[in-house]
């Protein structure tokens, strides 16, 4: 198994790709900490684990509050004694008009998009130069790549964390920590069913990709699988898209 006797913890796990990540990991050897807003959920996502034989405990988990990432840190710890693995998976969109955004929205996405990887990476990192190594994986996005309209407090925060990744890869590389983005394309995930339901926007979609279908969450948790393993044990810094050749173009 590619990831045995690895401990991970994966924001945003209740559904979607956090939850293909966590459940993928758990079938290759690792231990899973998943945490999310939505308890019940969760809960589900750790039954699934457990009855197929994995180890997993759900943490309620407010990814913008310093107090519950050090709380999640710790029960982590407590339960399975170290953290190999950050899957700082959790966000939220923001298609506001530049113009209409307020600065509250702004700070609200910036807040889940981006502080909270800062105070994930700020907590888990001591672990991981404890236990003399690690992988941290955030996700980004196309967004981070490119600028797209209609979606600039979105963008802005994916570029951010695209650059706060690769900060984080060199200056970490000393301790053997590696840190990577990966950035998805269009991935029928919760977040975005209701805009593929849109036939016309659903093929506007399949438009912009070379590849003749849109993204599957198992398609984002492969990628993730690799680099959390040491098969890409020489990897840190790269910026990953997964997106059906979009930013090929």
């Amino acid at each position: 198994m590619r990831l045995a006797n690895k401990v991970a913890i994966i924001t945003g796990a209740a559904g979607g790709m956090g939850k293909s990540d966590a459940l993928l990991f758990a079938k290759e050897g690792a231990k899973v900490a998943i945490t999310d807003l939505q308890e019940d959920k969760l809960r589900e996502v750790v039954r699934e684990i457990v009855e197929s034989g994995g180890e997993a405990i759900a943490l309620k988990h407010n990814v913008a509050s310093e107090e519950d990432w050090v709380r999640v840190v710790d029960e982590t710890v407590a339960k399975f004694g170290k953290v190999d693995i950050l899957v700082n998976n959790a966000g939220v969109s923001n298609a506001t008009p530049f113009m209409d955004l307020t600065v509250e929205g702004w700070e609200k996405t910036m807040s889940i998009n981006v502080t909270s990887i800062f105070l994930g990476q700020k907590y888990v990192i001591p672990h991981m130069i404890e236990a003399g190594g690690g992988s941290i994986i955030n996700i980004s996005s196309i967004a981070g790549l490119t600028g797209g309209s209609g979606a600039g407090p979105y963008t802005a925060s994916k570029g951010a964390v695209r650059m706060l990744t690769k900060a984080t890869a060199v200056d970490f590389a000393k301790y053997n920590i590696r840190a990577n983005s990966i950035h998805p394309g269009y991935i029928e995930t919760p977040m975005t069913v209701d805009l593929f339901k849109d036939e016309k926007m659903n093929q506007w979609f399949l438009s912009q990709t070379p590849l003749p279908r849109l993204g599957k969450p198992k398609d984002i948790a492969n990628g993730v699988l690799f680099l959390a393993s040491d098969e890409s044990s020489y990897i840190t810094g790269v910026e990953l898209p997964i997106d059906g050749g979009y930013s090929a173009k």
